[in-house]
């Protein structure tokens, strides 16, 4: 249940970054960005590095702590939904290059439902590249940088994993500079909403120890 949890949220937030697609939106001068080099094999395969650092260590904590696994699934969806409103209510334009999304489902509404169906498959994401084919504006804020964060911090009290998770999420905030995905400030929200929810939802610092919330 907590997987499909999760899982819908996921959804809902690629449904309101498909929304906010379309919308015109300026490009922002960034202080970091405009002088770190942009790699482009780095681009091409940044969901392949998300996806081999991210899944096996969610496994991991689903063997190691599966009571403490499906409270990260039910804050792992919470955080997707209010990823999806800040994108929605934020309207940054493109990292690299001309908004060439603007209008795009107006051109053809059909498009919105087909891209959503291919976004909701991991097949779409990994196999298909659907990602860098429909979204350009899903910016505020990172969602690299908030999914592996928030998992560091729920793996955290398990030090066989907690390692392995850490290094995992410095490359994929490393792979989000060079790939020019996101704005420096998209990876500070990213964090201020990762640590936030998890305190809201397991307490801090206790939280980071493996306790309950003391009311």
């Amino acid at each position: 249940m907590a997987i499909g949890f999760r899982y819908g949220c996921f959804v809902a937030m690629i449904a309101l970054s498909l929304l906010a697609e379309s919308r015109p939106a300026p490009h922002l001068p960034d202080l970091l960005i405009d002088r770190i080099p942009y790699l482009a094999a780095v681009d091409r395969y940044n969901y392949w590095l998300l996806a081999l650092g991210y899944v096996p260590l969610a496994i991991g904590l689903l063997l190691k702590d599966p009571a403490r696994f499906c409270r990260y699934c039910v804050s792992a969806g919470l955080l997707s939904l209010v990823r999806g409103l800040c994108i929605v209510v934020t309207g940054l334009g493109p990292v690299r290059g001309p908004d060439l999304h603007a209008g795009l489902f107006d051109r053809d509404p059909s498009l919105f439902g087909r891209a959503l169906l291919d976004m909701a498959s991991p097949l779409g994401w990994l196999l298909r590249d659907s990602p860098h084919v429909y979204l350009t504006k899903d910016l505020f804020f990172s969602g690299h940088t908030a999914a592996t964060c928030l998992l560091l911090l729920y793996v955290w009290p398990h030090r066989v994993l907690r390692g392995p998770m850490l290094l995992a999420h410095v490359a994929v905030v490393v792979s989000v500079f060079l790939a020019h995905l996101h704005y420096t400030i998209d990876v500070f929200g990213a964090y201020a909403m990762a640590l936030a929810l998890f305190a809201v939802r397991e307490g801090w610092p206790q939280g980071l120890r493996g306790l309950p919330r003391q009311n």
